[in-house]
């Protein structure tokens, strides 16, 4: 084992991650990792933050990734700790976040004797990761480093995974080799006959639907796609889950496909064409017995003008020009207008409030599940805002997401609109947002029960809740009260029930500095 003084590989991997510009590590770590935690406090220009659970930990390096443009690495603890963070993990895969997760291992040498964390990283980490890699030997840091950092940016967006025997972290490594490596790839664009094709489409007078993901929905490229669509009849559609959404006042709106399955089949019924770039053709989140899986009627025809590996800002710009728009102007959104509403709080009145009172340039992250159904559409004529939301389903991603937002934005304000049975699975990320003395707002939705699961209860034909179905979907024996563990991890909190006293805590929230928490108790 080297002498303090003498660079470790933990030190040239964490060299390595700053030469790349991967100066956040979000942390959990545990004995295996403690080289690499000494290696991180000689390195004052990389921020460590430390999450109390690996889903704090995974979810708010992928809401950094949003906002950032660029990867955190995460820092976990073995199999186990890698498991734990995995839910949030499919949720930044499904965003197209690139995350670099470095996960420690026993020394190689320890592995034969099978001790209680002993498990097959590798195996665990592959479903949510698209590159994982075990360092096999110190002289390999800088260049397995180097190709998950490049894995991780290549478009639109991966996980990678990276693992650390604690034996070479270890090892003296002052015969190691760079620590440069490969960049990401360069996203290419598509064929010429394929955006030919595309123009062509969209001159045909057919109903054609335009659908954007990944960098596509930020407000330059979604101004120039609102130019084709207003030239070409074209109706502009976004995904039903999204990375993130730069949209608000005087920026272009774009709408989502309904989550329900029978409003997104009204919604989409009369599609004769669809033009996908950087997005997927919709299906139901679900499978509804008597109900279709695609949400596209029959006979629409589809066509993929850029994948979401692809540039997909570039292939707008091309298609523009392809199309001769020349100046045409965008359709803007209009600013929302009229009083604030009055009398109980519910989540309609909440999510206007919410509307009328959010800064401008604030950063929206939702996990507001069924009782922010509507946020989305209610929040159109909003200041401009970047909105995140849940990507891939797995609840408990809107408090890290919102952590991880505000780390890579410091400047802007996070406002935080999280469902109670879902902000319960990590709501140790207010002890985070504390520590860090983060902006951020959350508003938490409190109507004591999973609201979805009753609605889902019915929606696949199971019935209504009797009493052991409601003892499982119901969260109110005990009452949640998040004003008091909210108060336990050090934010300050306010429990609400009308708009007035709603938009009274709001207003002050959002001017003041640090993090704070409104429990909004719905009224049915």
């Amino acid at each position: 084992m080297p002498h303090p003084s003498v660079r470790s590989g933990a030190d040239v991997l964490c060299d390595t991650l700053l030469d790349h510009g991967i100066d956040t590590c979000f942390a959990n770590p545990g004995t295996s990792e403690m080289h690499f935690v000494a290696a991180l406090d000689r390195k004052p220009a990389m921020r460590c933050v430390l999450g109390l659970f690996e889903g704090v930990v995974t979810g708010a390096a992928d809401g950094y990734a949003r906002m950032a443009d660029k990867p955190a690495a995460t820092l976990l603890h073995l199999g186990p700790g890698l498991a734990n963070g995995l839910a949030n993990l499919h949720n930044a895969r499904r965003a197209g976040s690139p995350v670099v997760n470095i996960v420690g291992d026993h020394a190689r040498h320890h592995l034969p004797y099978d001790a209680p964390l002993t498990s097959d990283i590798e195996t665990l980490a592959r479903p949510m990761s698209a590159w994982v890699r075990t360092i096999a030997e110190p002289a390999r840091i800088p260049s397995d480093t180097a190709a998950a950092i490049a894995a991780a940016r290549r478009a639109p967006g991966h996980v990678a995974t990276l693992i650390l025997p604690a034996d070479v972290a270890w090892s003296d490594a002052a015969a190691g080799g760079a620590t440069t490596g490969p960049p990401g790839a360069t996203a290419g664009l598509p064929a010429p006959d394929t955006l030919r094709d595309a123009a062509a489409r969209l001159r045909n007078g057919k109903r054609t639907l335009l659908m954007l993901g990944g960098r596509a929905l930020r407000a330059a490229p979604l101004a120039t796609a609102s130019r084709i669509a207003q030239r070409c009849g074209a109706r502009l559609l976004a995904p039903q889950s999204n990375g993130r959404i730069e949209r608000g006042a005087g920026r272009v709106a774009v709408d989502r496909v309904p989550f329900s399955v029978d409003a997104a089949l009204r919604s989409l019924a009369d599609a004769e064409q669809l033009i996908l770039i950087g997005a997927r053709p919709p299906v139901a989140f679900f499978a509804y017995p008597g109900k279709p899986g695609s949400l596209l009627p029959a006979g629409c025809e589809v066509l993929e003008l850029a994948t979401a590996d692809q540039d997909v800002v570039a292939t707008l710009d091309w298609l523009a020009d392809e199309l001769g728009l020349g100046a045409a102007p965008p359709l803007l959104e209009a600013a929302a207008a009229g009083p604030l509403p009055s009398g109980g709080l519910t989540p309609a009145t909440l999510i206007t409030t919410l509307g009328r009172l959010l800064p401008e340039h604030a950063i929206l992250c939702d996990e507001s599940v069924s009782s922010g159904r509507d946020l989305f559409e209610q929040t159109r004529g909003a200041a401009p805002h970047d909105y995140l939301q849940i990507t891939g389903g797995a609840i408990g991603s809107g408090l890290p997401m919102a952590t991880g937002a505000a780390i890579a934005s410091p400047d802007r304000r996070v406002v935080c609109l999280q469902a109670d049975g879902s902000g319960m699975y990590t709501l140790q990320a207010l002890w985070t947002q504390a520590r860090e003395r983060l902006d951020v707002v959350t508003i938490i939705l409190s109507n004591r029960r999973y609201a979805i699961l009753h609605a889902e209860l019915g929606n696949v034909g199971a019935g209504t809740p009797g009493e052991n179905a409601r003892r499982m979907l119901d969260l109110d024996d005990p009452a949640l009260d998040w004003v008091a563990m909210a108060r336990g991890m050090g934010v300050e909190g306010v429990a609400v029930q009308t708009v007035e006293s709603f938009a009274a805590a709001l207003r002050p929230a959002l001017a003041r500095r640090g993090p704070f928490l409104i429990e909004a108790r719905l009224q049915d």
